[in-house]
């Protein structure tokens, strides 16, 4: 059974792509861009390892209880453990979920890089956003990119071109957790205004 070392997960979340969606980020990423927003899941270690299976059942109850469309991977950077991730896109087009990727290499390199399981997950992916954060090509006129240089690629029909535009404004999710930890999601730079 394939794990994934597993940095966050959300049932359901709003922003993270188009819809209602699982959001899984995986710890590790050899990218570092200054000024990344998740730089706690950047490290290379052990994070929480995860069986896929249950991974799995947590977006079947996802689908199920929230109505989520889709799952988006993020990090760190998903194409490190895109073995793994490959067997859930694969169980998530079997449910009938959408699968949105973040990753800081471009399509170019990830075609060069040929990482394990990258061709497998990116045949099970309806919509990858690439490139590196650039701090200083903050995105003000796209949903979901951080920076002016990222590109989205669709892969299937799932999405139509020009969905990123549509009420384009980065937002964020604030949770309390029962053990009282503050968490925050989404693009959390929207309350200064600017991406530094």
């Amino acid at each position: 059974m394939p794990l994934i070392n597993m940095a966050h997960f959300i049932e359901c979340t709003e922003v993270e792509g188009p819809g209602k969606r699982a959001a899984l980020w995986v710890q590790g990423c050899l990218k570092r861009c200054p000024g990344c927003c998740n730089e706690q899941y950047l490290e290379i270690r052990e994070s929480r390892i995860v069986e896929c299976e249950l991974i799995v059942e947590r977006l079947r109850t996802a689908k199920e209880k929230q109505g989520i469309e889709g799952v988006t991977f993020l990090g760190g950077e998903p194409m490190l453990q895109a073995k793994g991730l490959s067997y859930l896109a694969e169980a998530c087009r079997d449910m009938g979920l959408t699968v949105m990727i973040f990753t800081g290499y471009t399509v170019e390199e990830l075609n060069r890089l040929d990482f394990e399981g990258g061709e497998q997950l990116l045949a099970f992916t309806d919509l990858l956003v690439d490139g590196p954060f650039i701090d200083a090509q903050y995105e003000d006129e796209r949903k979901w990119a951080g920076s002016k240089n990222q590109r989205f690629h669709f892969l299937t029909e799932a999405y139509a071109p020009g969905i990123e535009y549509e009420d384009a404004h980065n937002g964020m999710e604030i949770r309390l957790s029962r053990s009282g930890e503050l968490q925050i999601n989404g693009w959390p730079f929207e309350l200064g205004g600017s991406g530094s």
